[in-house]
């Protein structure tokens, strides 16, 4: 709220301390349904997927070794595979994705064609000499020469036609059937001239692309780093497996006086090394993954001997997962010259691959990468005790100051006189109900109990609503057999006066909205769930409690009566 700097020197000036005490009055105040922690719900703060928040940690600890970071290719020709892997590139091929498209048929119009077209367009009939036959064969003809895209193709015929759109999708679906029974074609088959394409199934197959025009181009050694995704045609997805997956992939090229260690004069560091070794593979692992707190790491000769790396150099790295037990997170090994020389590459390299899905199951103890990676497999699903609390809510409150204001004074006077005997009312408020009409004019809020030998409000008046262990509760504060409930617990900070004198101030203001003269009268008497005294709580929330059989209970006898009376 704003204030008079002026104001608030003088006042200070005359009383330091009734002017410090008096600035309660110019902090704001949120309605129930904005207070904490319904309030989370409207943050924007959003929550990282673990595998994005794995690839941004891996991005950052590989700039911390002192890599740099680039992107390879996703599609790799054919030819590029069996380059790269000779004889074992049919094994490659067969786990690798082709790429394909639909072709571009050649649609003719006889004159049975434009007999069909004139029955699917109302008020049209065209002859096959029409301008509007012949716009149409132009712009088939340019969809099957490629310099029209298929989803243009419904606009464009509409407009040679003169129809509208919504009458060329069902044309081109009955009277040119070649356009709905197209099958796909391999992408650069061979009557195309260019060889065919696939999806890499690992960085390999980009790096050497990468390599070739850069290693040239860039001083020595070369360390450089992808993160992306790889795509494998495996037999079926299962727990560790997937078959779309990001793998962290580096590459560290060394000429034969080794990297910057050895290329000082006298540098003992440097002194007899050359090129890249298996020490440099288990190296880099390690400082990768020392960087997500793993001391400990196994590193075994992976039994498989790819062809496209150095004999006996490659390497398999295992992390402990604490429920599954080692896994297998990455591998390294050393390109063979044989395969390095298809790319006139003169230098061994090292390459290290790093499974990203795996990594973010043990950092996340997840036992299953498909629920890890997918929402839609999670198999387990859980709200915390704050979620949920965030799910409360109150139903109606105040739209105007005056109503706030109304509430607010409402639960004062319960705080302070809800124990007095009755019969008994006590006055809340007294002003001006914003609205028009007639009967605008000054209003008194009363708390009130008429019935005798009882108190002005019920005994679970002032009881909380909690979470606790996946429940909502309504329990009250101050009584040592709930303290674990609220110690353990999510408050929400609503209470079930808060939400009735909510309820009652809303009511109040319709009521002085419509300027009625007679008496407008708000009670609540037992409670047997939250839509008796204003408590709303989400459909969400609602269907997790039930999955999980937890309870709301959400019940006590509340008793508390206001009147608003016209003066």
């Amino acid at each position: 709220m704003k204030f008079d700097p002026k104001q608030i020197r003088e006042e200070t000036r005359r009383d330091f301390e009734a002017a410090w005490l008096a600035g309660t009055k110019y902090a704001g105040e949120r309605s129930l349904n904005d207070k904490y922690p319904r309030s989370l719900l409207r943050l924007g703060v959003g929550k990282p997927h673990p595998v994005f928040e794995t690839i941004q940690k891996l991005r950052e600890a590989y700039l911390r070794l002192g890599f740099e970071e680039v992107l390879n290719p996703v599609v790799i020709e054919e030819a590029e595979v069996k380059r790269q892997f000779g004889k074992e590139a049919l094994a490659v091929l067969d786990r690798c994705y082709y790429l394909a498209g639909l072709p571009r048929p050649d649609i003719g119009i006889s004159d049975e064609r434009v007999k069909r077209m004139n029955s699917f367009l109302e008020g049209k009939a065209f002859s096959k000499e029409a301008e509007e036959v012949e716009a149409l064969r132009r712009t088939l003809h340019r969809y099957k020469k490629g310099e029209l895209d298929g989803d243009d193709l419904v606009f464009a015929v509409a407009e040679s036609l003169d129809v509208a759109d919504t009458e060329v999708t069902k044309l081109l679906d009955g009277v040119f059937p070649e356009l709905k029974s197209l099958a796909p074609v391999p992408l650069g088959s061979a009557d195309s001239g260019s060889g065919r394409s696939t999806l890499r199934s690992h960085m390999t197959s980009g790096w050497f692309l990468t390599l070739a025009e850069v290693w040239k181009k860039r001083p020595l050694p070369l360390r450089l780093f992808s993160v992306d995704r790889c795509f494998r045609r495996e037999q079926r997805e299962g727990e560790i497996r997937l078959r779309n997956y990001h793998s962290a992939s580096c590459v560290l090229l060394c000429d034969e006086a080794g990297d910057e260690a050895g290329d000082e004069a006298g540098d003992e560091a440097g002194a007899g090394r050359g090129g890249v070794s298996v020490d440099d593979g288990k190296e880099v692992a390690t400082g990768l993954l020392l960087q997500f707190g793993f001391d400990k790491m196994r590193f075994r000769a992976d039994e498989k001997r790819s062809k496209y790396y150095i004999p006996d150099t490659q390497t398999e790295i295992f992390c402990h997962h604490p429920r599954i037990g080692w896994v297998e997170v990455a591998t390294f090994g050393i390109y063979s010259p044989t395969a390095l020389a298809q790319y006139d590459i003169p230098y061994p390299v090292l390459n290290l691959g790093l499974g990203v899905e795996r990594l973010a199951m043990i950092l996340h103890d997840a036992d299953d990468v498909r629920a890890l990676a997918f929402p839609q497999f999670h198999a387990e699903w859980r709200l915390s005790d704050l979620e949920l609390a965030g799910l409360v809510s109150v139903a109606e409150t105040p739209c105007t100051a005056e109503g706030e204001e109304i509430a607010r004074e409402i639960v004062r006077v319960c705080e302070e006189k809800g124990g007095e005997e009755s019969p008994c009312e006590f006055l809340a408020w007294r002003g001006c109900v914003s609205g028009g009409g007639e009967g605008k004019g000054e209003v008194e809020v009363w708390v009130v109990e008429l019935e005798e030998k009882t108190l002005l409000c019920g005994p679970a008046c002032l009881n909380e609503v909690v979470v606790h262990e996946g429940s909502v509760l309504a329990v009250p504060r101050g009584k040592k057999e709930w303290e674990a409930v609220f110690e353990a617990g999510v408050p929400t900070g609503i209470r079930f006066l808060d939400a009735f004198a909510a309820l009652a101030a809303r009511k109040i203001e319709l009521w002085g909205e419509r300027g009625e003269e007679k008496n407008c009268e708000v009670k609540v008497k037992m409670v047997r769930s939250g839509a008796d005294v204003n408590i709303k709580i989400d459909d969400l929330a609602v269907r997790f409690v039930t999955s999980w059989k937890k309870k709301v209970d959400l019940r006590g006898p509340v008793f508390v009566t206001v009147v608003a009376k016209r003066i």
